[in-house]
């Protein structure tokens, strides 16, 4: 009786279908291109930079020279990195709070207007269509000691005596480059503010009229909390984009005048590529890499909780 039924048993279980190896799967044909091109593109650079960090590469010789955390103890023992260090802490810190001011005061006055508003929104918005190059470009030519648009404005003005050499001058040329940016990149935050804009219910704002709140009163207490999420989003958006600037300061200043302009981005451009440091260069990067990693997690963590408070 026992044999029959361990035959049985097996019968069963002979008839239950295998299940097919992972491997064996269709799956992995499709995931095997995103795969391979991550690996090229993501993969194989991160673990080559890791590795040139700890070198003395100059970006050309074939001969690369081990020489350890060497890069590191000179980035932070660094004159020159701990300048470039305060430009983009500047640079940051008044770009975020000058774009988000702006771009939120930009998208409050379109969202209010009755007549010409999709006008103004594109008229906003087209600055951040152009590039960081071209951009660089027009406000050079702008703050041009000798023929510039602003130079040409206050002679007509008869305030010659005002006239600047703003991107010549050490202490105007990074706010120079700062109010330039401001101009270009408003735009872009100005349309996600707009759109969390307009997300707010209107009976909120007629319940807090017939309180009696006035204009400010009501923006303050009821659509600036409603708008927590887009401020998020367009303050760490704005940080990655301040701590990562290059093109303005590469066509507007090149760094200078001396090192006055003069970035973690820009210099790790400056020493890999025109001064032949790969190596250095490199763990740079990475330390600038850490460095918006670690600010971004920072605010998201900070904005979220904010969020959750409001």
């Amino acid at each position: 009786m026992q044999s029959h039924i361990m035959t049985k048993n097996e019968a069963v279980v002979a008839k239950k279908p295998r299940r097919k190896k992972w491997w064996n799967s269709y799956t992995l044909y499709f995931i095997l291109p995103a795969l391979l091109l991550y690996s090229i593109f993501v993969v194989y650079p991160t673990g080559s930079s890791l590795y040139l960090s700890l070198t003395s590469w100059n970006g050309v010789s074939p001969e690369i020279q081990f020489i350890g955390l060497d890069n590191f103890k000179e980035i932070f023992q660094s004159d020159r990195v701990h300048n470039a260090l305060k430009n983009t802490v500047i640079l940051t810190v008044v770009l975020v709070i000058l774009e988000n001011i702006v771009a939120l005061g930009l998208a409050v006055l379109v969202e209010q207007m009755r007549r010409y508003s999709n006008f103004f929104r594109v008229a906003f918005y087209l600055p951040v269509l152009l590039s960081g190059i071209v951009m660089g470009f027009i406000w050079k030519i702008i703050y041009n000691y000798n023929f510039g648009a602003l130079t040409q404005i206050l002679d007509k003005l008869g305030l010659s005596s005002l006239k600047v050499d703003w991107l010549g001058d050490p202490k105007l040329s990074i706010f120079a480059i700062i109010f330039a940016t401001v101009w270009k990149q408003s735009g872009y935050y100005m349309i996600i503010y707009l759109a969390a804009l307009q997300g707010v219910p209107e009976e909120l704002h007629e319940a807090a009229k017939i309180d009696g709140a006035n204009r400010w009163q009501q923006f303050r207490h009821v659509t600036f909390p409603l708008l927590s999420g887009a401020v998020t989003v367009c303050v760490i958006l704005s940080t990655i984009s301040a701590l990562k600037i290059f093109d303005q300061i590469a066509i507007m200043t090149d760094g200078g005048p001396g090192f006055a302009t003069e970035t973690l981005t820009y210099i790790v451009y400056k020493v890999a590529f025109a001064e032949g440091r790969q190596g250095f260069g490199t763990a740079l990067a990475l330390v600038l890499f850490a460095l918006i990693l670690i600010v971004s997690v920072i605010q998201i963590r900070v904005l979220r909780k904010r969020e959750v408070q409001l």
